[in-house]
């Protein structure tokens, strides 16, 4: 869907060739979602067939121009003004991977959680190396603009990745000390015409293992 609204919003600037688009597209994201010039054609047909955009001029598939439509437009403005979705999360690989890794036998789950640590903190190195080199070169047009946008997104999420690791491995500590779950007691058995206890004394209030 991001493809197809990133196409869109590119094409409300003017008719754009599907190779223009493509390199627009990486230009404003910083090439960190490559596109294959196969999506783009492939995404510009779906657009075609759904109204929203219309083919100018003459030429195949691969030289004609492309301008958006009333409809297109408008598709645009619903998506600018909608919030993104996050009560559907997309499948997180990582996520996926520990949670299946919880007592697989012969799997050193902690040893998951350090090295993709490293991983991560080193991305989040380039980033900022990224983010400072784009700094450096000034930030006076649109696309540096962009780009800046979604480098701080990465290194946002790398650093909450981060921050959850330490979280998952803080509880897999827990889990492999075997700390007891508080447990309420069982009620006494007491002889039949044997007096009940008062409310404050009696043992099915009690809690056990509660220090």
């Amino acid at each position: 869907m991001s493809i197809r609204f990133g196409l869109l919003a590119l094409l409300e600037s003017g008719p754009r060739y599907g190779s223009q688009l493509r390199v627009e597209f990486e230009s404003r994201t910083g090439a960190t979602w490559p596109l294959n010039i196969g999506q783009v054609y492939t995404t510009l047909g779906r657009l075609e067939r759904d109204g929203l955009i219309v083919p100018e001029g003459g030429g195949d598939a691969k030289q004609q121009l492309y301008a958006i439509t009333e409809a297109g437009q408008a598709e645009l403005g619903d998506w600018y003004a909608r919030p993104v979705d996050r009560t559907q999360p997309s499948r997180d690989e990582l996520a996926i991977k520990l949670a299946m890794a919880v007592g697989a036998p012969g799997v050193d789950i902690r040893a998951i959680i350090q090295a993709q640590r490293r991983h991560t903190l080193k991305a989040m190195q380039d980033y900022t190396r990224l983010k400072a080199r784009a700094l450096a070169g000034g930030t006076d047009s649109r696309d540096d603009i962009a780009w800046l946008l979604v480098l701080e997104q990465l290194i946002f999420s790398a650093e909450a990745e981060s921050r959850w690791l330490d979280h998952c491995e803080t509880r897999l500590v827990r889990l492999a000390e075997g700390r007891p779950q508080p447990q309420r007691s069982a009620p006494s058995q007491q002889p039949p015409g044997t007096p009940a206890a008062s409310p404050a004394a009696s043992p099915a209030t009690s809690r056990g293992g509660v220090s």
